[in-house]
């Protein structure tokens, strides 16, 4: 006869607290590990490859040729999500007026950026996170436009005008295109993505 082990169901997670999650980063800083926190959940990206921050590199540079009175931040500046329950996310990009961020400490708020930047990472996780997790929450702080370059299928994507948690225009083009940056002018093209393309 067999006796079957009943096992007792697992008691509900409890979500961390805004302050949890921050002593949580901090700690994990110093490693290759960098922490986000969105929808009530923390969430954990590895180090980015060489091509990922090769397109960021690329970015910064087609941003400032074009607008040298704006900074393309891609060091992890942290960014509060306050309006979508209490993130907290370290964009790949930011771009804001030239010195934004002084004087706003690990997580700054994010009125005043223009743009928010992701590179899609090879992680099971990049779904969720990049296309969909990160665009409610972006447009649910009104950050005017949200630029995705995604590595899957060698495309960008500008999400554009923020309205009630979503963007309402999102235009998606394959490398190659020129890409607008909505409000601004800045004209992006992306025949230098190819590169590093699949």
């Amino acid at each position: 006869m067999t006796v079957l082990e009943h096992s007792s169901p697992r008691p509900p997670v409890e979500k961390l607290s805004v302050e949890q999650f921050e002593v949580i980063a901090q700690a994990a800083a110093r490693e290759d590990v960098t922490l986000e926190y969105l929808n009530g959940q923390m969430e954990t990206r590895t180090a980015p490859d060489s091509d990922h921050n090769a397109i960021l590199m690329w970015l910064m540079r087609q941003f400032m040729t074009q607008r040298a009175d704006l900074d393309l931040n891609v060091t992890g500046q942290g960014l509060k999500l306050d309006t979508y329950r209490r993130g907290r996310a370290r964009p790949d990009g930011i771009l804001a007026p030239v010195d934004h961020f002084a004087g706003q400490g690990e997580w700054a708020d994010p009125a005043g950026v223009l743009v928010v930047v992701e590179v899609t990472s090879w992680d099971s996780d990049t779904n969720a996170r990049d296309r969909v997790e990160k665009a409610h929450a972006y447009a649910a702080c009104d950050i005017s436009v949200y630029l995705l370059v995604d590595r899957d299928d060698d495309s960008v994507t500008v999400h554009s005008e923020p309205r009630s948690g979503r963007y309402r225009n999102i235009a998606k083009l394959g490398y190659g295109h020129t890409v607008e940056i909505p409000g601004v002018g800045v004209t992006l093209s992306t025949d230098g993505l190819k590169r590093y393309g699949r």
